[in-house]
């Protein structure tokens, strides 16, 4: 396998990809990024400022200018935004440069980390579990379909969850 290869991952909002992926950068000496921090970067504005002004619409047109930067790198772990997936563009730019890894959480897990979190705008109106089950039942499909592997996250540490990575990238 090509140890050059870049690593995304992929999954809702709370399934571990930024804490994960930063292990798995470290481990595996690659550059990490997380595409929603690159985005904070370029604006000057964090992501829930960004949804408040332009909506969901006008931060998607800035993910994807930053993830087609982000795909020329060489050497990544990139943890992407839950939504990026929604974008038949981003998806062929993730299959094209690097290998997929989606982390599957249950829904139940994601309440759990995500009760109290205001940094998350998709999550701030309605039921947090009824919202999250929405995107989950709208968003696994996608990731499914682009993913080279999928990893199950229930009752795994995120250490134990990039050890299993680190073994399948190895094995290629």
């Amino acid at each position: 396998m090509n140890q050059e290869k870049n690593i995304f991952l992929i999954g809702l909002m709370g399934s571990g990809k930024t804490t994960i992926g930063k292990l798995l950068s470290k481990n595996l000496n690659k550059d990490f990024y997380d595409s929603d921090n690159v985005v904070e970067d370029k604006t000057g504005v964090k992501v829930p400022l960004i949804f408040e002004y332009e909506g969901e619409v006008g931060f998607r047109k800035r993910e994807e200018r930053v993830l087609k930067e982000l795909v020329c790198h060489r050497n990544i772990v990139l943890a992407t935004g839950g939504g990026v997936i929604m974008s038949k563009n981003n998806c062929k730019l993730l299959v094209e440069n690097g290998h997929i890894i989606y982390l599957r959480s249950n829904c139940e897990d994601l309440v759990d980390r995500m009760t109290g979190d205001k940094s998350r705008p998709l999550l701030q109106q309605g039921n947090l579990k009824e919202t999250l089950e929405s995107l989950y039942k709208h968003r696994d499909p996608i990731y499914t379909s682009i993913s080279d592997y999928i990893i199950e996250t229930r009752n795994k540490r995120a250490n134990e969850i990039a050890f299993e990575i680190e073994s399948l990238i190895k094995n290629l």
